[in-house]
């Protein structure tokens, strides 16, 4: 189980006061996003399958707990686990860990799969729509599953005897989630599953184009319509391992942070061509980027460069961001460009599209002296530039998750005195060691258990 769950840490982090004295190199990690899959997609194998390059973050940590609570064997070193399902034992995947980590819905296809059957918590409780699992219970259902809701237990009881079969399923709204998990469910169903409308991250290709060097017969990935030809219940060999692929939330993270607080970033190790929806928004503001290829596949693996960034901030220009589905501007990055917004000069929108209640940490940037101000649940107006000051005693900043939580952090080295960011066993989830890796570019930022 995580580590982290449940201790009461903070970051102290001393502002730079708009200084830009931070440099050096950042070397992106795998992707959580994918790799998690990964070991989602462990169910379906026949025998142990290794995994590579995968992030030391405490999801990682949650998913092998829930896997080995179902009886599997996971083995880590450094960033190569392996994960055994041949012994799984049981069907019903644990609550207090599912409650950790609503991600661990994925687990539900390959299960059902396998299995014929899977018991999960409903996540943030009884309420789905928001939370659109309901594109993954209307997929199974299609796919000749039977759904059983336990009100009282706010538990799902989902079962296919006979094991799922193909068939046809149209998401009625773009679903990262409900596309990989019904992607994966298909693998082991028995005929042909067409899957429309589909998300299109380059982290479902990964997991996609592993599972087929590794038997599985799955089409179109990368595209919003993709086909899977389902084995009948053979289990796939695991044939190769999976190599994940660079996090672009990661490097998109760093990047931004560069911007505001960096002379000189080097981020290696990562995908420019997943990152072209940001990286263009900041060149035409006025960042200086250099984006170098490597490799004899373009942008195959490259590196993005921050280069003489002495200019203050407020002469970057602002911007309307709108965030979108893969290949446009991600949700993930939103909290993150909103801080950066603060920072330049004029007025910019930002208006999200994929979640709701994604502006939770406008408040604490307000606190700081953000000028911000919501249109709506979906809109925010944004004056730049403003200064973030240190807060009176007594008040401290909070992460409302994982990437609000980042945004907050680089906040407070933006701006000006001693901030206290508390809750970042959140932003562990999806940063590995994050002030050790800012402590070596000159950040001064401490880990304080309360």
């Amino acid at each position: 189980m995580d580590k982290n769950v449940g201790k009461k840490e903070s970051f102290i982090i001393e502002g730079l006061a708009g200084q830009k004295s931070l440099f050096g190199t950042i070397k992106i990690n795998g992707a959580k996003n994918a790799a998690l899959k990964a070991f989602a997609a462990a169910v379906l194998f026949d025998g142990a399958v290794e995994l590579k390059n995968v992030p030391h973050t405490s999801d990682i940590d949650t998913i092998s707990s829930i896997l080995e609570k179902l009886g599997a064997k996971v083995q880590g070193k450094d960033s190569i686990f392996k994960v055994d399902t041949s012994a799984l034992k049981s069907t019903d995947i644990d609550r207090e860990l599912a409650a950790i980590m609503r991600a661990s819905v994925v687990l539900t296809g390959p299960m059902l799969a396998r299995f014929g059957k899977v018991t999960f918590p409903a996540p943030g409780g009884c309420v789905i729509g928001a939370r659109r699992i309901d594109l993954f219970l209307s997929g199974y259902e299609k796919m000749g599953a039977t759904v059983k809701l336990d009100d009282k237990k706010c538990l799902y009881s989902i079962e296919a005897p006979g094991g799922l079969k193909g068939a046809s399923i149209t998401f009625n709204k773009i679903s990262v989630g409900a596309t990989e998990t019904l992607m994966m469910a298909a693998v082991l169903a028995e005929g042909k599953t067409t899957l429309n409308n589909c998300a299109r991250e380059p982290e479902i290709v990964n997991v996609a184009e592993w599972l087929n060097e590794c038997g599985a017969k799955i089409s179109g990935v990368g595209t919003s319509v993709i086909e899977i030809e389902g084995t009948g219940g053979k289990l796939l060999s695991p044939a190769v391992p999976f190599i994940t692929i660079p996090d672009r939330i990661e490097a998109g993270s760093y990047l931004i942070l560069g911007a505001l607080c960096a002379h000189d970033l080097e981020i290696t190790n990562c995908r420019p061509d997943h990152l072209e929806a940001l990286t263009s928004f900041l060149i035409d503001a006025g960042v200086p980027i250099q984006i170098k290829k490597l490799g004899a596949r373009s942008l195959e693996q490259g590196e993005i460069r921050i280069v003489g960034n002495t200019n203050p901030n407020s002469s970057f220009k602002s911007f309307t961001v709108k965030t979108q589905e893969y290949p446009g501007f991600a949700t993930d990055l939103q909290p993150i460009i909103a801080v950066f917004l603060t920072q330049v000069s004029g007025k910019s929108k930002i208006e999200e599209t994929i979640y709701e209640g994604r502006f939770k940490y406008v408040e604490d940037l307000v606190k700081m002296g953000a000028d911000i101000k919501a249109v709506d649940e979906h809109q925010i107006l944004v004056k730049g530039s403003t200064d973030f000051d240190q807060l009176p005693e007594g008040q401290e900043l909070c992460a409302h998750d994982i990437r609000a939580g980042f945004a907050i952090v680089m906040a407070a080295l933006v701006g000006q005195g001693s901030f206290t960011v508390n809750n970042v066993h959140l932003i562990d989830r999806g940063y590995e060691k994050l002030e050790e890796r800012l402590t070596k570019l000159g950040a001064n930022i401490k880990r304080l258990s309360k």
